[in-house]
């Protein structure tokens, strides 16, 4: 429950720098914010899979171009189920998907680290002994 809790503050982080640095990103309330986080949590987490592997061909033809539409696709999906989190461009959609992956990223580097590795590592060092 913590883990999620803290994926939850690292995504709405890295939306709020989006939101900041992206024109054309734009949350209208703190509520919309937060709907938004979670939607788009939701569609990274049931949406995006699938649509990576039907766009595989083109995503290895491209060398991983692709990729980049796929994620800018999941990220205006999530845009377009909440009524305050607003995408004005496939341009938009793009660099905002880019910032707040890269937002989320180097914030997890800081916050985030697998709990479940930790206790995996713990378990190998028990067994050892």
């Amino acid at each position: 429950m913590k883990k999620l809790l803290v994926h939850f503050l690292v995504v709405g982080c890295a939306l709020l720098v989006a939101d900041y640095v992206v024109e054309g990103v734009r949350f209208t309330s703190p509520t919309a914010l937060f709907v938004g986080v979670v939607s788009l949590s939701l569609v990274n987490a049931l949406v995006r899979p699938v649509l990576s592997l039907l766009s595989l061909p083109l995503t290895l033809l491209t060398l991983g171009f692709f990729y980049l539409l796929v994620n800018a696709a999941a990220f205006g999906l999530a845009a377009l189920i909440v009524p305050g989190f607003q995408v004005g461009s496939m341009r938009a959609a793009v660099l905002g998907a880019l910032v707040t992956s890269v937002v989320s990223w180097f914030l997890e580097l800081f916050v985030g680290g697998d709990d479940d590795d930790d206790d995996r590592k713990k378990k190998r060092r028990k067994r050892r002994d």
